[in-house]
């Protein structure tokens, strides 16, 4: 996987088109959650990586932060269906239409900011352009691959 970063015009345009593409009745190729959910899943994890607070996070998350930033900006693909922190779980279902313009927002935001001050993220604390860009996209990329798009 070459690395991408969602500060680029061209990934983040192919981004948009990937989301485009999704619709409601979507089938996920691996895990438990519907399209809208994983919409949910998907605007929430950004909006984190935009300076949203970070809420409940488990000790033990904490104390593996360091391991868990590091799997997070490798090259090496997310596993499926691998654990997630307990703000990013969905679990009711979630309006297709509503999320899809959360997740374009909040990916509005993370594009347009990359000519803004630097946002500490609330479990890695200070992470470079590089691995801001690359780690949003490739978390969105593992999503819109479940998703078939």
């Amino acid at each position: 996987m070459g690395r991408k970063i969602l500060y680029d015009n061209d990934v983040y345009a192919e981004c948009l088109r990937r989301i485009e593409a999704l619709t409601p009745d979507a089938e996920p190729k691996w895990g438990t959650m519907s399209v809208g959910q994983m919409l949910a899943h998907c605007a929430e994890i950004q909006e984190v990586a935009n300076g949203k607070a970070l809420e409940g996070t488990p000790w033990l998350a904490k104390l593996l932060s360091g391991f868990i930033r590091r799997m997070v900006v490798s090259d090496r693909p997310y596993p499926r269906s691998a654990r997630t922190h307990p703000q990013y779980l969905q679990f009711t279902e979630k309006d297709f239409a509503a999320q899809k313009e959360r997740l374009l927002a909040a990916l509005e935001a993370f594009h347009a900011a990359e000519r803004g001050p630097p946002t500490r993220h609330a479990l890695f604390g200070e992470m470079s352009h590089d691995e801001r860009g690359w780690s949003s996209y490739k978390h969105l990329d593992h999503h819109l691959t479940q998703f078939g798009v």
